[in-house]
């Protein structure tokens, strides 16, 4: 089952900057401009570009210990990936193979966590309880 693509492209933008820093870096890379090029092949030499150049600041942000930094790059590949999967939906399950993959190809110890969002409630009574993941609109009269 392929995920939502908003949880998708968090998941995988978080996932990307991560596999940054490791030695599953070049697999990574590959692998994501491949999908660029079939979706958006006009764009995909400025994305290599644009995964090389954010490779060194968040190789910098995590040496300097700037976590604001690394979390402003990886809300730039969420964007980007949402993008691409708003493009193309079908390019959903080629991405999660991808980072997949490339996770799998770190000694375990060395593999980035898959980021995940847990929700869970108790209620009572007539209690109510609302929950999202994301952006949650309600409008009670």
């Amino acid at each position: 089952m392929v995920m939502d693509p908003e949880v998708l492209a968090q998941t995988a933008g978080t996932t990307v900057v991560a596999l940054m820093a490791t030695d599953a870096w070049q697999r990574t890379r590959e692998g994501v401009v491949a999908l660029w090029r079939r979706v958006r092949p006009a764009q995909a030499d400025e994305v290599d570009t644009a995964l090389e150049e954010t490779r060194e600041e968040i190789l910098t942000a995590r040496r300097e210990g700037d976590s604001a930094g690394a979390n402003d790059l990886e809300r730039d590949w969420r964007r980007r990936l949402l993008r691409l999967l708003a493009a193309d939906p079908s390019v959903a399950r080629e991405l999660e193979e991808v980072l997949a993959e490339a996770r799998a190809s770190l000694p375990e110890n060395e593999r980035p966590p898959v980021p995940s969002v847990r929700l869970q409630a108790h209620a009572s009574g007539s209690a109510r309880i609302y929950q999202a993941g994301r952006d949650q609109h309600i409008v009670e009269r």
